[in-house]
């Protein structure tokens, strides 16, 4: 059977997000069996209404972070994107979405192929998929790196630059149609509907495709070559989002630093358009994507000036891959070991508590003893936070498969040692007892903690109440991990409303607080150039030096004025610090604890605190009345 690709009626198709008339979609009928359906089964089982139907949806991704404590994991966060532009169609048109497979009547797969072990889940769910005889869809870049892939056969497939027509093909797909649409063709829009897997996170592509490469990758074979969305169409969307209420804004790209190369810009032009229109409370955070040295070199400084804004995470994902040049060379990764160094010792310097995380693949063909010794020594030297390992696995069709390969042997035992050598470090240990502001925005898998970031992308875990989700707040570490820290909540901030006309937001209220590089921070007692907001100095709050007014605090001013409100929040302190040592003891009898409940000394004590209050105005009314009579 031989497959039609695109086959649109006229030139241009349809706006994004609407469907096409079905002749203007190229599909090909399954054959079915000669044997007509019995007139009961006919009876028995009506056609569904299209747009009534519950599809199952799967993300398949490479791990770009995995923190152990709380067991979090993300996905390629492009992947992650497309899935939830897919959803936010499907649910506008009437589906339903779930992550039950097995409520779906039919499955959509969104894949990825940046490693060996996605593509093998994904043909694993394939098989079950066709086990069970459900209609499937795959997307992403598995069928648009290898459309003649065997696992393939007979499923209908969408490009990744087809993602708008989601529905079209799932429609033809629940009718027993095969369809594949993988031509390229322009930018999907980015004001498609969108089910976002976390509320509080916009998963914003910046562009698609890259510029590099490299000998091992084959997401450029799906993605293609560099495609950067306009300034102010991103801009646009950011002002969209934020009105949403959405917490974080992570940008999203195989290659941040080569943004806008295509179309005459460049990445810090994008980044402070962006952060022009952040809100000035800090309500909302900007996390930029990952970004390869070569593209990024000629912009350190001004990506280092925009990583210092009260509003951006002072984080950045960095790859190495290797610390060898020779290995370097092999892959076609177009730096060396030593402007690799650049990029780090240039952010670090620039930027205050500044955290990179970076890539490195173990076992790439040609790599000696030697070569793998210089990769520990570099990260043994910068104790990363965070390091992804992996070993490397040979995608078919790129140049690094028909290299000499490594024994496996030899690629798994230099994974373990440099695994070994990274779980060693403590990055986190000079952090307990600091205070730091923190933006909340999930729950950890263990029910028990919500998780957090400070302003250096740090993982935070708080025992407090869900209705925070969505805010930042003022936290003291109380101990720290190795994947994370453990936080006390000591206050949670408010926020200014965001959803303001843009006409009526001055330019100086658009920036930070301090946006005047000259301004007298509030955390410090000199004057000083300062890029941090009023109480905060690089998202650490520095208590033994503020010199604050009393008008400047007016939530301490009342909880020192009011000793019932200073009780209730001591006694709720405590008892999250008691849940919070208990889960690190391993203990499983606080079950039944619930944050905030009142003991029975507790609520002695409250009405000893209101019996006392109500006998000492009665005394100081009984002189007063007394004062009176006597005169």
């Amino acid at each position: 059977m031989e497959d039609i690709e695109d086959l649109l009626v006229g030139s241009g198709g349809a706006p994004p997000g609407f469907r096409l008339p079905l002749n203007a979609v190229g599909v090909n009928p399954r054959k079915k069996n000669k044997a007509k359906p019995s007139k009961v089964s006919q009876m028995n089982d009506p056609p569904k209404i299209p747009g009534t139907q519950t599809i199952y949806v799967k993300t398949f991704g490479c791990s770009h972070n995995q923190a152990s404590a709380a067991h979090l994991t993300h996905v390629h966060t492009s992947c992650q994107s497309d899935s939830e532009y897919m959803a936010g169609q499907l649910s506008a048109f009437g589906y339903a979405i779930s992550d039950n497979p097995e409520e779906g009547d039919l499955w959509l797969i969104n894949t990825c192929t940046v490693k060996n072990p996605s593509q093998s889940a994904m043909n694993t769910l394939i098989t079950k998929c066709k086990s069970a005889k459900k209609p499937l869809v795959v997307a992403g870049c598995v069928p648009q790196g290898s459309r003649d892939l065997k696992e393939l056969e007979g499923v209908s497939i969408v490009g990744v630059q087809q993602i708008d027509r989601v529905v079209e093909v799932v429609e033809e797909t629940l009718k027993g149609h095969e369809v594949r649409l993988l031509n390229r063709k322009t930018l999907p829009s980015l004001d498609l509907p969108k089910v976002r897997k976390n509320k509080f996170v916009e998963i914003l592509p910046i562009n698609v495709g890259c510029l590099g490469a490299c000998t091992y990758c084959k997401t450029k074979h799906a993605r293609g070559h560099l495609g950067s969305y306009t300034v102010d169409s991103l801009v646009e969307r950011v002002k969209t989002v934020i009105a949403d209420g959405v917490r974080e804004i992570w940008l999203s790209s195989e290659d941040t630093g080569a943004y806008g190369r295509d179309i005459g810009v460049n990445l810090p032009i994008l980044l402070n358009a962006i952060v022009a229109e952040l809100p000035p409370d800090g309500s909302t955070m900007l996390r930029i994507g990952m970004t390869n040295p070569p593209f990024i070199l000629e912009h350190l400084k001004e990506i280092a000036a925009v990583l210092c804004h009260p509003c951006v995470y002072s984080f950045l994902h960095v790859p190495v891959q290797s610390g060898s040049d020779a290995v370097l060379t092999a892959m076609n990764r177009e730096y060396t070991v030593s402007e690799f160094r650049t990029v780090v010792d240039t952010l670090t310097e620039l930027v205050p508590g500044m955290q990179i995380a970076t890539d490195i693949i173990c076992g790439f063909p040609g790599e000696t003893d030697e070569d793998f010794s210089q990769t520990v020594n570099l990260i043994k030297e910068y104790k990363f936070s965070q390091v992804h390992i992996s070993q490397f696995y040979p995608r078919p069709g790129t140049p690094a498969a028909r290299m000499k390969k490594v024994p496996s042997t030899i690629v798994k035992n230099r994974s373990r040692e440099l695994t070994s050598v990274f779980e060693a470090f403590t990055p986190y240990n000079g952090m307990e007892g600091k205070v730091e502001r923190i933006w909340i925005t999930e729950i950890a898998t263990d029910g028990i903690h919500l998780v957090g970031h400070t302003k250096g992308y740090v993982q935070v875990l708080i025992v407090a109440p869900e209705t925070i989700l969505g805010t930042s707040a003022i936290v003291k570490i109380t101990s720290v991990g190795r994947w994370s820290v453990f936080g006390e909540v000591l206050e949670s901030l408010p926020q200014v409303n965001v959803k303001m006309a843009p006409d009526k937001v001055s330019n100086q209220e658009k920036h930070s607080p301090c946006s005047n590089q000259y301004e007298c921070c509030a955390c410090s007692k000199e004057p000083e150039p300062c890029s941090c907001g009023p109480d905060i100095c690089g998202g650490q709050i520095k208590l033994d030096k503020c010199t604050v007014s009393k008008n400047d605090s007016p939530m301490e001013n009342r909880a020192s004025k009011n000793p019932i409100h200073w009780f209730i929040r001591k006694r709720r302190n405590h008892a999250q610090k008691k849940l919070e040592n208990d889960i690190a003891l391993g203990l499983e009898n606080e079950q039944d604890w619930a944050p905030g409940g009142w003991g029975f000394v507790d609520r002695a004590l409250l009405v000893g605190i209101f019996v006392s209050f109500f006998m000492i105005v009665a005394v100081i009314m009984h002189l007063e009345f007394r004062t009176l009579l006597s005169k």
